[in-house]
């Protein structure tokens, strides 16, 4: 297995923490299980959403949970092929538990569960005062307040 070495990442960058840990921490915890199978689409204009698919799970087996910028998908299957006799048995109806990272300000805005595929809607809402804004340009000097003024003053 490879290594990383993100040491030089936090030496040079300030305010990049949450980065450089979530980057840690994808490359440290690289899950080879692929159960259960999902895809990540992006639905619109900051719109995305996850389709997990979990055959033979109900919904009330089914724990969906964010915290901290994580999006966790818990499934828990009860025994209950104690009286069946397989010859075969293909479908995987195991407990799982699948973890998505989340970007800043993504929110899970739903969830439904239709013919064996779980889809989770997510919306990327940036805040108002992050989205760009047009500073208006005024007459030829800027209108100083107060203590602007008594510093332009002293100065001189």
């Amino acid at each position: 297995m490879n290594t990383i070495d993100l040491t030089p990442l936090y030496r040079s960058t300030v305010g990049f923490d949450r980065l450089a840990s979530l980057l840690d921490t994808t490359l440290r915890n690289q899950n080879t299980n692929g159960y259960p199978p999902y895809n990540i689409e992006v639905t619109g204009d900051n719109r995305y959403g996850v389709t997990l698919a979990v055959a033979g799970f109900a919904r009330d087996e089914i724990d969906i949970q964010v915290e901290n910028g994580v999006l966790a998908v818990v499934g828990r299957k009860e025994k209950s092929d104690a009286d069946r006799n397989y010859l075969y048995q293909g479908i995987a109806t195991r407990s799982f538990e699948r973890k998505f990272n989340l970007a800043d300000h993504v929110e899970v805005t739903g969830a439904s569960l239709d013919n064996g595929l779980l889809t989770i809607s997510l919306v990327k809402e940036i805040p108002e005062a992050m989205k760009p804004r047009k500073i208006q340009i005024q007459g030829e000097r800027p209108a100083l307040d107060q203590n602007s003024a008594e510093v332009t003053d002293n100065a001189a």
